[in-house]
């Protein structure tokens, strides 16, 4: 075996310790144990768990070499069984069927007369940025294209205003809880089912009133929210003109385009507040919308839906911590 000088030596012990690759470190293993505490081949054939004539190319090719003998030739390995041409017509395929990933199983046997298994699928679609997540409810209508990109242009330019503190950007919105639970994922035992409590009950309304940086204003209640509870609430939680341009940003919904509104829009102008309708359609444009996401398939105890009191509560907690126990960080 070619002689380990004391560079090498240093070299050797620290691509032992330190290198990524667990084969090249283990290379380097043996060819210490080998020229510092003189193993013999059968030893280190045990302390690694390999054959004889594993032992013998590592050594082989530190003999021709060097420090190069010790890592993988290009194109060693299997050769990968879908091109990066195939992995992509597979992730179209899993778009047009998302749920269905036998059907893509089948897809690509009928196209290439390749045989492959569904984790092999899961695993290429992983490496093509794609995850198993919960889809989400989306409305049925498009929005008007113009009025649309018009105004995610506005909101985008008043983000920025608020970023450079300009402005106040603030994003209203209601939902609804009820004792039949949003069932969330969760880990369990193959074959087993954790059991989510759910019965009809009244519905605990919450507004609320948030900014991009986790500050919340809530009004909790079992009665209807109207556009007088609208209104209530804007003059309550600004109840004073404001010393910076306050925007407000509010869907198409009935309560927030009522006559009773619109009465107030001058009102609240001269205090410094202005209401920002969003298109119809689009409540994805709203950042409180997320809030209740996680409020109801994160955050909410599961226990909460045992009873109507632990569900008030727990909602009531969740609104009272938002912002230092529970954060968003909106981008």
């Amino acid at each position: 075996m070619r002689e380990i000088n004391e560079l090498s030596a240093k070299l050797l012990l620290r691509i032992y310790h330190q290198s990524r690759h667990h084969q090249v470190r283990q290379r380097a293993h043996c060819l210490l144990l080998r020229d510092r505490e003189h193993k013999k081949v059968k030893e280190l054939m045990e302390i690694f768990d390999v054959s004889y004539r594993t032992i013998y190319n590592w050594i082989k090719n530190w003999d021709s070499e060097g420090m190069v003998g010790l890592y993988n030739k290009s194109g060693r390995g299997r050769k990968q069984t879908f091109s990066l041409e195939q992995k992509e017509k597979i992730k179209a395929w899993t778009e047009e069927e998302p749920r269905q990933l036998k059907k893509v199983v089948a897809k690509i046997k009928e196209e290439w007369g390749i045989e492959t298994s569904v984790k092999t699928v899961q695993r290429i679609l992983k490496t093509m940025n794609m995850s198993w997540h919960r889809m989400r409810k989306g409305v049925a209508v498009s929005p008007p294209a113009q009025e649309y990109e018009e105004k995610k242009a506005q909101l985008e330019q008043l983000k920025l205003l608020d970023n450079l503190g300009e402005i106040n950007l603030y994003y209203l919105d209601e939902s609804g809880f009820y004792l039949i639970p949003c069932v969330p994922y969760g880990w369990q035992n193959i074959g087993e089912y954790i059991e989510v409590p759910s019965r009809s009950s009244r519905r605990l309304n919450v507004l609320g009133i948030m900014n991009r940086h986790n500050h919340l204003e809530a009004y909790v209640s079992t009665q209807n929210i109207n556009s007088d509870v609208v209104i209530a609430c804007i003059d309550a939680f600004f109840p004073t003109r404001m010393e910076k341009q306050t925007v407000i940003v509010v869907d198409q919904a009935s309560v927030h385009t009522s006559d009773a509104i619109q009465d107030k829009i001058e009102e609240w102008k001269e205090r410094n507040i202005t209401i920002f309708h969003l298109p119809t359609y689009s409540p994805h444009l709203n950042l409180i919308e997320i809030l209740w996401r996680f409020i109801k398939y994160e955050w909410i105890e599961i226990d909460a839906y045992s009873c109507w009191k632990n569900l008030v509560d727990s909602v009531e907690t969740i609104i009272k911590n938002f912002g230092e126990k529970y954060v968003i960080n909106f981008v």
